[in-house]
């Protein structure tokens, strides 16, 4: 796969280059809740994983592709999760590092250069997201993108600090103007 360029960021294949910002984002533990994780990854795991990163989307079910910036400074990963080539569906994530980052536009560019390369290149229907009630930021980002909140998921994360609840939101591609 090429890599997709936007005004502001390029999402760009894994390389092996990658492994310790890779490390470094699996392992921090400020974004586990959002993630689903609960240990950290070993560099071992991880390298494992960026070895494999070359499978085709229809065989491993999932693509994670690299953000960087108009410089090629990595500032994040974007995600497509549960492929379902016959539904036509797949799930999407994205973690911006660096809180610094954040804010930028560069998600909103990533997530539009994503969903555009989902909709014409895998010809999917939809794309959901699933986002914890209390991350407004990623709320009004993808509300900004199109997205419409297709179901209340209550008491579905724990999380430091109880029980969050868990909205899910849907593209689909009949909204694309």
């Amino acid at each position: 796969m090429e890599s997709l360029k936007g005004g502001h960021v390029i999402l760009r294949a894994l390389e092996p280059e990658d492994l310790e910002f890779l490390y470094q984002i699996e392992n921090d533990t400020n974004i586990w809740e959002i993630r689903g994780t609960v240990k950290p990854y070993s560099r071992k795991t991880l390298q494992r994983y960026l070895e494999n990163a070359h499978l085709d989307i229809y065989e491993a079910k999932q693509l994670r592709l690299c953000i960087c910036d108009d410089n090629g400074q990595r500032i994040g990963f974007i995600d497509m999760f549960d492929f379902d080539p016959k539904n036509q569906r797949a799930g999407l994530g994205i973690v911006i590092a660096d809180a610094e980052q954040r804010g930028k536009g560069y998600g909103e560019e990533s997530v539009s250069l994503f969903c555009d390369y989902a909709f014409s290149h895998l010809l999917l229907n939809q794309v959901y997201v699933n986002v914890l009630s209390h991350n407004t930021a990623s709320l009004q980002l993808f509300a900004k993108l199109g997205f419409q909140q297709i179901g209340l998921k209550k008491e579905w994360v724990r999380t430091e600090k109880g029980f969050a609840d868990e909205i899910m939101l849907q593209k689909l591609k009949s909204d694309v103007h």
